[in-house]
């Protein structure tokens, strides 16, 4: 069940989201975060994601992993696999994400840290 269409967005505290492309079972959204701003740690039961760095340098937490992600770099995310985009710098950082699963909305987020009082 895909929830999205494409044109939804929403602004967050860390910055925005826009669905850019909707298919059968995924979704394709572009994520701007903005500087000195992060995610909440979180995961999610029913899909799995790719993140594609387009624009700037993203800090990314996977599992128990950090590391540093530049522009055109791609990273995949497992369903139930916790993870986090941060972004350390004084530019915006831009990260196309690719939702792919039956059930694709934004009620399938488990937060375990945040630092915008949302767990």
């Amino acid at each position: 069940m895909i929830l999205y269409q494409v044109g939804d967005h929403d602004t967050r505290p860390w910055g925005t989201w826009e669905v850019v492309a909707v298919g059968v079972n995924s979704i394709i959204k572009r994520i701007t975060v903005l500087p000195d701003k992060l995610l909440s740690l979180q995961l999610h039961h029913h899909r799995n994601e790719h993140w594609i760095v387009t624009e700037g340098t993203a800090e990314i937490t996977l599992g128990d992993r950090i590391f540093t992600a530049e522009t055109n770099t791609a990273v995949y995310i497992e369903v139930e696999q916790k993870h986090r985009i941060a972004n350390r710098t004084d530019k915006p950082l831009v990260v196309i994400e690719i939702q792919t699963g039956e059930t694709l909305d934004e009620n399938d987020i488990v937060r375990f840290e945040d630092s915008y009082g949302r767990v």
